[in-house]
Protein backbone atom coordinates (compact mmCIF):
# COMPACT_ATOMS: atom_id res chain seq x y z
CA UNK A 1 0.00 0.00 0.00
CA UNK A 2 1.23 3.49 -0.85
CA UNK A 3 1.96 5.35 2.39
CA UNK A 4 0.55 8.49 0.79
CA UNK A 5 -2.82 6.80 0.42
CA UNK A 6 -3.73 5.19 3.77
CA UNK A 7 -6.78 2.99 3.98
CA UNK A 8 -9.79 4.99 5.23
CA UNK A 9 -11.05 3.87 8.63
CA UNK A 10 -14.71 3.59 9.67
CA UNK A 11 -14.93 7.19 10.89
CA UNK A 12 -13.55 8.58 7.62
CA UNK A 13 -15.81 6.33 5.58
CA UNK A 14 -18.75 7.76 7.51
CA UNK A 15 -17.60 11.29 6.65
CA UNK A 16 -17.46 10.44 2.95
CA UNK A 17 -20.85 8.72 3.10
CA UNK A 18 -22.42 11.75 4.75
CA UNK A 19 -21.62 13.84 1.67
CA UNK A 20 -23.82 11.77 -0.66
CA UNK A 21 -26.18 10.20 1.85
CA UNK A 22 -26.42 6.53 2.87
CA UNK A 23 -28.39 5.51 -0.23
CA UNK A 24 -25.53 6.53 -2.50
CA UNK A 25 -22.63 5.31 -0.37
CA UNK A 26 -22.22 1.61 -1.15
CA UNK A 27 -20.44 -0.49 1.45
CA UNK A 28 -21.89 -4.00 1.14
CA UNK A 29 -20.00 -6.50 -1.04
CA UNK A 30 -22.95 -7.14 -3.36
CA UNK A 31 -23.40 -3.45 -4.11
CA UNK A 32 -19.70 -2.85 -4.55
CA UNK A 33 -18.96 -5.88 -6.77
CA UNK A 34 -19.94 -4.35 -10.16
CA UNK A 35 -17.37 -1.58 -9.66
CA UNK A 36 -14.37 -3.85 -9.09
CA UNK A 37 -13.54 -5.25 -12.53
CA UNK A 38 -13.62 -4.43 -16.24
CA UNK A 39 -15.12 -6.12 -19.31
CA UNK A 40 -12.14 -8.36 -20.07
CA UNK A 41 -11.80 -9.50 -16.43
CA UNK A 42 -8.07 -8.94 -16.48
CA UNK A 43 -8.10 -6.55 -13.52
CA UNK A 44 -9.89 -7.00 -10.21
CA UNK A 45 -9.67 -4.72 -7.19
CA UNK A 46 -11.19 -4.08 -3.79
CA UNK A 47 -12.66 -1.01 -2.14
CA UNK A 48 -14.31 -0.22 1.19
CA UNK A 49 -16.66 2.31 -0.40
CA UNK A 50 -18.31 3.34 -3.66
CA UNK A 51 -19.58 6.93 -3.70
CA UNK A 52 -22.31 7.94 -6.18
CA UNK A 53 -22.59 11.73 -6.07
CA UNK A 54 -25.47 13.46 -7.82
CA UNK A 55 -24.05 16.97 -8.09
CA UNK A 56 -20.80 18.71 -8.91
CA UNK A 57 -20.87 20.14 -5.39
CA UNK A 58 -20.84 16.59 -4.01
CA UNK A 59 -17.84 15.69 -6.17
CA UNK A 60 -16.07 18.81 -4.95
CA UNK A 61 -16.72 17.96 -1.30
CA UNK A 62 -15.53 14.37 -1.82
CA UNK A 63 -12.25 15.44 -3.41
CA UNK A 64 -11.67 18.15 -0.81
CA UNK A 65 -11.99 15.58 1.97
CA UNK A 66 -9.88 13.06 0.07
CA UNK A 67 -7.13 15.62 -0.44
CA UNK A 68 -7.15 16.58 3.24
CA UNK A 69 -6.90 12.96 4.36
CA UNK A 70 -4.72 11.53 1.57
CA UNK A 71 -7.47 9.13 0.47
CA UNK A 72 -7.04 7.71 -3.02
CA UNK A 73 -10.00 8.25 -5.38
CA UNK A 74 -10.69 6.13 -8.47
CA UNK A 75 -13.12 7.91 -10.84
CA UNK A 76 -15.46 5.66 -12.81
CA UNK A 77 -18.09 6.45 -15.44
CA UNK A 78 -19.54 3.53 -17.42
CA UNK A 79 -16.89 0.99 -16.45
CA UNK A 80 -16.40 -0.13 -20.07
CA UNK A 81 -12.70 0.71 -20.39
CA UNK A 82 -10.42 -2.20 -21.29
CA UNK A 83 -7.07 -1.13 -19.79
CA UNK A 84 -8.07 -1.15 -16.12
CA UNK A 85 -8.09 2.61 -15.66
CA UNK A 86 -11.39 2.50 -13.77
CA UNK A 87 -10.52 -0.41 -11.45
CA UNK A 88 -9.19 0.15 -7.90
CA UNK A 89 -6.12 -1.78 -6.82
CA UNK A 90 -6.14 -4.74 -4.44
CA UNK A 91 -5.04 -2.79 -1.36
CA UNK A 92 -8.53 -1.90 -0.21
CA UNK A 93 -7.40 1.68 0.36
CA UNK A 94 -8.92 3.29 -2.74
CA UNK A 95 -12.44 4.75 -2.82
CA UNK A 96 -14.41 4.46 -6.08
CA UNK A 97 -16.12 7.63 -7.29
CA UNK A 98 -18.95 6.69 -9.67
CA UNK A 99 -20.16 9.53 -11.88
CA UNK A 100 -23.18 7.66 -13.24
CA UNK A 101 -25.71 9.88 -11.43
CA UNK A 102 -24.32 13.03 -13.07
CA UNK A 103 -26.40 12.18 -16.11
CA UNK A 104 -28.12 15.39 -17.16
CA UNK A 105 -27.90 16.90 -20.59
CA UNK A 106 -27.82 20.52 -19.53
CA UNK A 107 -28.32 22.09 -22.93
CA UNK A 108 -28.58 21.33 -26.62
CA UNK A 109 -27.90 24.40 -28.75
CA UNK A 110 -28.74 23.47 -32.33
CA UNK A 111 -27.97 26.93 -33.67
CA UNK A 112 -24.53 26.86 -32.11
CA UNK A 113 -23.95 23.15 -32.80
CA UNK A 114 -23.15 22.36 -29.16
CA UNK A 115 -24.41 20.11 -26.40
CA UNK A 116 -23.50 20.47 -22.73
CA UNK A 117 -23.60 17.03 -21.11
CA UNK A 118 -22.58 15.73 -17.71
CA UNK A 119 -20.02 12.97 -17.26
CA UNK A 120 -22.59 10.29 -16.48
CA UNK A 121 -24.58 10.70 -19.69
CA UNK A 122 -24.64 7.44 -21.64
CA UNK A 123 -23.21 7.90 -25.12
CA UNK A 124 -26.36 6.54 -26.78
CA UNK A 125 -28.42 9.12 -24.88
CA UNK A 126 -26.14 11.88 -26.16
CA UNK A 127 -26.73 10.56 -29.67
CA UNK A 128 -30.49 10.64 -29.12
CA UNK A 129 -30.42 14.18 -27.73
CA UNK A 130 -28.44 15.41 -30.72
CA UNK A 131 -30.75 13.58 -33.11
CA UNK A 132 -33.83 15.18 -31.54
CA UNK A 133 -32.30 18.56 -32.42
CA UNK A 134 -31.60 17.40 -35.99
CA UNK A 135 -27.89 17.22 -35.24
CA UNK A 136 -25.21 14.53 -35.00
CA UNK A 137 -22.81 13.77 -32.17
CA UNK A 138 -20.47 11.48 -34.10
CA UNK A 139 -18.50 9.59 -31.43
CA UNK A 140 -19.31 5.97 -32.31
CA UNK A 141 -18.31 3.00 -30.14
CA UNK A 142 -19.50 -0.59 -29.85
CA UNK A 143 -20.20 0.06 -26.14
CA UNK A 144 -22.32 3.17 -26.76
CA UNK A 145 -25.28 1.70 -24.90
CA UNK A 146 -23.34 1.61 -21.63
CA UNK A 147 -20.23 3.80 -21.87
CA UNK A 148 -20.52 7.36 -20.57
CA UNK A 149 -19.26 10.75 -21.65
CA UNK A 150 -16.87 11.16 -18.71
CA UNK A 151 -15.02 7.98 -19.56
CA UNK A 152 -15.11 8.72 -23.28
CA UNK A 153 -13.33 12.02 -22.68
CA UNK A 154 -10.99 10.78 -19.97
CA UNK A 155 -9.68 8.12 -22.34
CA UNK A 156 -9.86 10.29 -25.47
CA UNK A 157 -11.98 7.57 -27.05
CA UNK A 158 -11.71 6.83 -30.76
CA UNK A 159 -14.13 4.51 -32.56
CA UNK A 160 -15.28 4.04 -36.11
CA UNK A 161 -16.04 7.70 -36.91
CA UNK A 162 -12.56 9.10 -36.19
CA UNK A 163 -11.86 9.09 -39.91
CA UNK A 164 -14.31 11.94 -40.53
CA UNK A 165 -14.74 13.61 -37.16
CA UNK A 166 -11.66 12.89 -35.05
CA UNK A 167 -11.10 11.43 -31.58
CA UNK A 168 -13.06 12.53 -28.51
CA UNK A 169 -10.62 15.39 -27.89
CA UNK A 170 -11.57 16.93 -31.22
CA UNK A 171 -15.26 16.76 -30.30
CA UNK A 172 -14.92 18.85 -27.13
CA UNK A 173 -15.01 22.64 -26.86
CA UNK A 174 -14.93 22.98 -23.09
CA UNK A 175 -14.92 20.99 -19.85
CA UNK A 176 -15.94 21.36 -16.23
CA UNK A 177 -13.39 19.73 -13.94
CA UNK A 178 -13.14 19.16 -10.20
CA UNK A 179 -9.50 19.36 -9.16
CA UNK A 180 -7.78 17.28 -6.49
CA UNK A 181 -8.15 20.22 -4.10
CA UNK A 182 -11.91 20.21 -4.57
CA UNK A 183 -11.83 23.42 -6.58
CA UNK A 184 -14.17 23.46 -9.59
CA UNK A 185 -12.82 24.79 -12.86
CA UNK A 186 -15.66 26.00 -15.04
CA UNK A 187 -14.17 25.69 -18.50
CA UNK A 188 -17.51 25.13 -20.24
CA UNK A 189 -16.73 27.49 -23.07
CA UNK A 190 -18.33 27.21 -26.49
CA UNK A 191 -15.56 28.95 -28.39
CA UNK A 192 -14.17 27.57 -31.64
CA UNK A 193 -11.12 29.81 -31.26
CA UNK A 194 -9.36 30.84 -28.05
CA UNK A 195 -5.65 31.62 -27.97
CA UNK A 196 -5.50 32.97 -24.41
CA UNK A 197 -2.75 30.95 -22.78
CA UNK A 198 -2.27 27.23 -22.22
CA UNK A 199 -5.05 24.90 -23.36
CA UNK A 200 -6.06 23.36 -20.03
CA UNK A 201 -8.93 21.46 -21.62
CA UNK A 202 -6.59 19.20 -23.53
CA UNK A 203 -4.67 18.30 -20.39
CA UNK A 204 -7.75 16.75 -18.81
CA UNK A 205 -9.09 15.01 -21.93
CA UNK A 206 -7.16 11.74 -22.18
CA UNK A 207 -5.65 12.00 -18.66
CA UNK A 208 -7.72 9.05 -17.37
CA UNK A 209 -8.80 10.89 -14.22
CA UNK A 210 -5.24 11.38 -12.96
CA UNK A 211 -5.26 15.20 -13.15
CA UNK A 212 -8.87 16.02 -12.30
CA UNK A 213 -12.39 14.65 -12.54
CA UNK A 214 -14.34 15.77 -15.61
CA UNK A 215 -17.94 16.40 -14.53
CA UNK A 216 -19.36 17.97 -17.70
CA UNK A 217 -18.35 19.01 -21.19
CA UNK A 218 -19.43 21.15 -24.11
CA UNK A 219 -19.55 18.76 -27.07
CA UNK A 220 -19.43 19.64 -30.75
CA UNK A 221 -22.44 18.76 -32.87
CA UNK A 222 -22.60 18.43 -36.65
CA UNK A 223 -25.26 18.57 -39.36
CA UNK A 224 -27.12 15.28 -39.49
CA UNK A 225 -26.55 13.32 -42.70
CA UNK A 226 -29.65 13.02 -44.88
CA UNK A 227 -28.53 9.71 -46.26
CA UNK A 228 -26.01 6.93 -45.74
CA UNK A 229 -24.88 3.93 -47.70
CA UNK A 230 -22.96 0.99 -46.23
CA UNK A 231 -21.02 -1.53 -48.30
CA UNK A 232 -18.74 -4.52 -47.80
CA UNK A 233 -16.11 -5.65 -50.28
CA UNK A 234 -13.85 -8.68 -50.41
CA UNK A 235 -10.22 -8.27 -51.43
CA UNK A 236 -6.89 -10.03 -51.35
CA UNK A 237 -4.74 -8.04 -48.94
CA UNK A 238 -4.37 -4.96 -46.73
CA UNK A 239 -2.38 -3.36 -49.56
CA UNK A 240 -5.43 -3.56 -51.81
CA UNK A 241 -7.47 -2.14 -48.94
CA UNK A 242 -5.25 0.94 -48.84
CA UNK A 243 -5.63 1.34 -52.57
CA UNK A 244 -9.39 1.23 -52.20
CA UNK A 245 -9.18 3.76 -49.37
CA UNK A 246 -7.46 6.24 -51.66
CA UNK A 247 -10.23 5.79 -54.21
CA UNK A 248 -12.97 6.19 -51.60
CA UNK A 249 -11.36 9.22 -49.99
CA UNK A 250 -10.83 10.78 -53.39
CA UNK A 251 -14.50 10.55 -54.33
CA UNK A 252 -16.10 11.07 -50.92
CA UNK A 253 -13.71 13.28 -48.97
CA UNK A 254 -15.03 13.78 -45.44
CA UNK A 255 -18.23 12.00 -46.45
CA UNK A 256 -16.25 8.77 -46.03
CA UNK A 257 -17.38 8.23 -42.44
CA UNK A 258 -16.08 4.69 -41.84
CA UNK A 259 -13.49 2.40 -43.41
CA UNK A 260 -12.92 -0.80 -41.42
CA UNK A 261 -10.79 -3.85 -42.22
CA UNK A 262 -11.61 -7.42 -41.16
CA UNK A 263 -9.84 -10.72 -41.94
CA UNK A 264 -11.69 -13.83 -43.05
CA UNK A 265 -11.33 -15.39 -39.58
CA UNK A 266 -13.30 -12.47 -38.16
CA UNK A 267 -16.26 -13.00 -40.47
CA UNK A 268 -16.27 -16.73 -39.79
CA UNK A 269 -16.16 -16.23 -36.03
CA UNK A 270 -19.05 -13.76 -35.96
CA UNK A 271 -21.19 -15.96 -38.21
CA UNK A 272 -20.41 -18.96 -36.01
CA UNK A 273 -21.42 -17.39 -32.71
CA UNK A 274 -23.83 -14.49 -33.32
CA UNK A 275 -27.43 -15.51 -34.08
CA UNK A 276 -28.62 -14.04 -37.35
CA UNK A 277 -25.16 -13.02 -38.58
CA UNK A 278 -24.49 -14.04 -42.17
CA UNK A 279 -21.61 -14.11 -44.59
CA UNK A 280 -22.01 -10.84 -46.50
CA UNK A 281 -20.57 -11.95 -49.85
CA UNK A 282 -20.70 -15.21 -51.77
CA UNK A 283 -17.42 -17.06 -51.51
CA UNK A 284 -14.58 -16.56 -49.05
CA UNK A 285 -12.13 -13.68 -49.32
CA UNK A 286 -8.90 -13.19 -47.35
CA UNK A 287 -9.87 -9.65 -46.30
CA UNK A 288 -12.96 -7.49 -46.11
CA UNK A 289 -13.57 -3.76 -45.96
CA UNK A 290 -16.74 -2.30 -44.51
CA UNK A 291 -17.14 1.32 -45.53
CA UNK A 292 -19.80 3.96 -45.07
CA UNK A 293 -20.59 7.02 -47.13
CA UNK A 294 -22.70 9.80 -45.60
CA UNK A 295 -24.35 12.62 -47.49
CA UNK A 296 -25.83 15.90 -46.35
CA UNK A 297 -28.03 15.81 -49.46
CA UNK A 298 -29.74 12.43 -49.76
CA UNK A 299 -29.41 8.66 -49.62
CA UNK A 300 -29.36 8.62 -53.40
CA UNK A 301 -26.28 10.83 -53.37
CA UNK A 302 -24.54 8.48 -50.93
CA UNK A 303 -25.45 5.46 -53.06
CA UNK A 304 -24.14 7.10 -56.20
CA UNK A 305 -20.80 7.68 -54.49
CA UNK A 306 -20.60 4.04 -53.39
CA UNK A 307 -21.31 2.88 -56.93
CA UNK A 308 -18.56 5.12 -58.27
CA UNK A 309 -16.11 3.72 -55.71
CA UNK A 310 -17.13 0.18 -56.64
CA UNK A 311 -16.64 0.83 -60.34
CA UNK A 312 -13.18 2.31 -59.88
CA UNK A 313 -12.16 -0.37 -57.37
CA UNK A 314 -13.12 -3.14 -59.78
CA UNK A 315 -11.49 -1.37 -62.73
CA UNK A 316 -8.19 -1.11 -60.86
CA UNK A 317 -8.30 -4.76 -59.79
CA UNK A 318 -8.48 -3.93 -56.09
CA UNK A 319 -11.91 -5.39 -55.34
CA UNK A 320 -12.81 -9.04 -55.93
CA UNK A 321 -16.47 -8.76 -54.96
CA UNK A 322 -18.73 -6.44 -53.05
CA UNK A 323 -22.27 -5.62 -52.01
CA UNK A 324 -24.04 -2.41 -51.08
CA UNK A 325 -26.71 -2.59 -48.37
CA UNK A 326 -30.17 -2.27 -49.90
CA UNK A 327 -31.99 -1.52 -46.66
CA UNK A 328 -31.38 -0.28 -43.14
CA UNK A 329 -31.76 -3.86 -41.94
CA UNK A 330 -29.00 -5.03 -44.26
CA UNK A 331 -26.78 -2.09 -43.29
CA UNK A 332 -27.21 -3.01 -39.62
CA UNK A 333 -26.35 -6.62 -40.47
CA UNK A 334 -23.11 -5.45 -42.06
CA UNK A 335 -22.26 -3.35 -39.00
CA UNK A 336 -23.01 -6.31 -36.74
CA UNK A 337 -20.11 -8.16 -38.36
CA UNK A 338 -17.78 -5.37 -37.26
CA UNK A 339 -19.30 -4.44 -33.91
CA UNK A 340 -19.36 -8.02 -32.62
CA UNK A 341 -15.67 -8.69 -33.19
CA UNK A 342 -14.40 -7.89 -29.70
CA UNK A 343 -17.17 -9.92 -28.09
CA UNK A 344 -16.97 -13.10 -30.17
CA UNK A 345 -13.27 -13.75 -29.73
CA UNK A 346 -13.83 -15.13 -26.23
CA UNK A 347 -15.73 -18.08 -27.72
CA UNK A 348 -12.52 -19.29 -29.36
CA UNK A 349 -10.56 -19.29 -26.09
CA UNK A 350 -7.90 -16.87 -24.93
CA UNK A 351 -7.22 -13.68 -26.84
CA UNK A 352 -4.18 -11.42 -26.49
CA UNK A 353 -5.23 -7.96 -27.56
CA UNK A 354 -3.41 -4.92 -28.89
CA UNK A 355 -4.65 -1.42 -29.63
CA UNK A 356 -1.85 -0.17 -31.85
CA UNK A 357 -1.48 2.54 -34.42
CA UNK A 358 1.03 3.07 -37.21
CA UNK A 359 1.23 5.45 -40.16
CA UNK A 360 -1.49 4.26 -42.50
CA UNK A 361 0.92 3.24 -45.25
CA UNK A 362 2.66 0.90 -42.79
CA UNK A 363 -0.45 -1.16 -41.93
CA UNK A 364 0.25 -3.95 -44.46
CA UNK A 365 3.81 -4.31 -43.14
CA UNK A 366 2.58 -4.34 -39.55
CA UNK A 367 0.09 -7.11 -40.26
CA UNK A 368 2.60 -9.21 -42.22
CA UNK A 369 5.50 -8.85 -39.79
CA UNK A 370 3.37 -9.32 -36.69
CA UNK A 371 1.85 -12.47 -38.15
CA UNK A 372 5.29 -14.00 -38.61
CA UNK A 373 6.47 -12.86 -35.19
CA UNK A 374 3.57 -14.19 -33.12
CA UNK A 375 3.72 -17.53 -34.94
CA UNK A 376 7.29 -17.94 -33.68
CA UNK A 377 6.24 -17.12 -30.11
CA UNK A 378 3.12 -19.33 -30.06
CA UNK A 379 3.07 -21.76 -33.01
CA UNK A 380 -0.42 -22.27 -34.35
CA UNK A 381 -1.85 -19.09 -32.86
CA UNK A 382 -4.47 -17.32 -34.94
CA UNK A 383 -3.92 -13.63 -35.74
CA UNK A 384 -7.16 -11.64 -35.63
CA UNK A 385 -6.24 -8.12 -36.81
CA UNK A 386 -9.09 -5.74 -37.50
CA UNK A 387 -10.09 -2.13 -37.11
CA UNK A 388 -9.68 1.37 -38.36
CA UNK A 389 -7.34 1.03 -41.32
CA UNK A 390 -8.53 4.43 -42.49
CA UNK A 391 -6.57 6.08 -39.67
CA UNK A 392 -3.90 3.40 -39.08
CA UNK A 393 -5.38 2.05 -35.82
CA UNK A 394 -5.38 -1.75 -35.85
CA UNK A 395 -6.58 -4.02 -33.07
CA UNK A 396 -3.92 -6.68 -33.59
CA UNK A 397 -5.49 -9.43 -31.52
CA UNK A 398 -4.19 -12.98 -31.35
CA UNK A 399 -6.43 -15.97 -30.60
CA UNK A 400 -5.08 -19.11 -28.96
CA UNK A 401 -4.21 -22.16 -31.08
CA UNK A 402 -6.94 -24.77 -31.45
CA UNK A 403 -6.60 -27.27 -28.62
CA UNK A 404 -4.15 -25.22 -26.54
CA UNK A 405 -4.86 -24.66 -22.86
CA UNK A 406 -6.22 -21.14 -22.36
CA UNK A 407 -4.14 -20.40 -19.27
CA UNK A 408 -0.97 -21.60 -20.99
CA UNK A 409 -1.68 -19.32 -23.93
CA UNK A 410 -2.44 -16.27 -21.80
CA UNK A 411 0.79 -16.90 -19.90
CA UNK A 412 2.54 -15.83 -23.12
CA UNK A 413 0.81 -12.41 -23.03
CA UNK A 414 3.97 -10.45 -22.31
CA UNK A 415 5.97 -12.36 -24.92
CA UNK A 416 3.38 -11.71 -27.62
CA UNK A 417 3.09 -8.07 -26.53
CA UNK A 418 6.83 -7.65 -26.79
CA UNK A 419 7.15 -8.79 -30.40
CA UNK A 420 4.08 -6.89 -31.61
CA UNK A 421 5.05 -3.68 -29.84
CA UNK A 422 8.63 -3.93 -31.11
CA UNK A 423 7.33 -3.97 -34.68
CA UNK A 424 4.96 -1.09 -33.94
CA UNK A 425 7.81 0.94 -32.47
CA UNK A 426 10.01 0.15 -35.48
CA UNK A 427 7.27 1.45 -37.77
CA UNK A 428 6.95 4.70 -35.84
CA UNK A 429 3.67 3.75 -34.19
CA UNK A 430 1.96 3.79 -30.80
CA UNK A 431 1.07 1.04 -28.33
CA UNK A 432 -2.23 2.74 -27.48
CA UNK A 433 -4.15 4.37 -30.29
CA UNK A 434 -7.52 4.79 -28.57
CA UNK A 435 -7.95 2.72 -25.39
CA UNK A 436 -5.56 4.59 -23.10
CA UNK A 437 -2.85 3.39 -20.71
CA UNK A 438 -4.60 2.55 -17.42
CA UNK A 439 -2.94 -0.31 -15.56
CA UNK A 440 -2.47 -2.55 -18.58
CA UNK A 441 0.15 -0.45 -20.36
CA UNK A 442 1.60 1.60 -17.51
CA UNK A 443 4.93 -0.23 -17.47
CA UNK A 444 5.06 -0.27 -21.26
CA UNK A 445 4.76 3.51 -21.37
CA UNK A 446 8.33 3.84 -20.14
CA UNK A 447 9.55 1.80 -23.09
CA UNK A 448 7.97 4.01 -25.75
CA UNK A 449 8.33 7.47 -24.22
CA UNK A 450 11.65 9.20 -23.65
CA UNK A 451 12.84 9.85 -20.08
CA UNK A 452 12.20 13.54 -20.67
CA UNK A 453 8.60 12.89 -21.74
CA UNK A 454 7.97 10.75 -18.67
CA UNK A 455 9.53 13.41 -16.45
CA UNK A 456 7.38 16.14 -17.98
CA UNK A 457 4.27 14.04 -17.38
CA UNK A 458 5.27 13.52 -13.76
CA UNK A 459 5.75 17.26 -13.31
CA UNK A 460 2.28 17.93 -14.70
CA UNK A 461 0.82 15.27 -12.38
CA UNK A 462 2.60 16.77 -9.37
CA UNK A 463 1.34 20.25 -10.21
CA UNK A 464 -2.31 19.20 -10.44
CA UNK A 465 -2.34 16.45 -7.81
CA UNK A 466 0.52 17.02 -5.33
CA UNK A 467 -0.85 14.52 -2.81
CA UNK A 468 -1.30 11.79 -5.41
CA UNK A 469 -4.96 11.05 -4.64
CA UNK A 470 -6.34 10.93 -8.19
CA UNK A 471 -6.39 7.45 -9.72
CA UNK A 472 -2.98 6.39 -8.38
CA UNK A 473 -1.27 3.54 -10.20
CA UNK A 474 -2.73 4.52 -13.56
CA UNK A 475 -0.81 5.94 -16.55
CA UNK A 476 2.37 6.77 -14.57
Amino acid sequence: MDAKNPSPGPALIDRFAAIVGPEYALRDPAGIAPFLSEPRNKFHGTTPLVLRPGTVEDVSAILRLANETGTAIVPQSGGTGVVGGQVPDASGSQVVLSLARLNRIREVNAAGDTMTAEAGVILADAHAAADSADRLFPLSLASEGSCRIGGNLSTNAGGTAVLAYGNARELVLGVEVVLASGEVWDGLRKLRKDNTGYDLRDLFVGAEGTLGVITAAVLRLFPKPRGKSVAIVGLKSPAEALGLFQIARGYAGRNLTAFEIMPRIAIETVVRYIPGARDPIAGAHPWYILFEISSLRSEEDARATVETIFADGFAQGLVDDGVEAQSLEQANAFWLLRDALSEVQKHEGGSIKHDVGVPQAAVPELIARAGEAVEKVVPGCRPFPFGHIGDGNIHYNVTQPVGMDKAAFLARWDDVNAVVHAIVHDLGGTISAEHGIGQLKRDLLKTVKSPLEIDLMRRVKAAFDPNGILNPGKVL
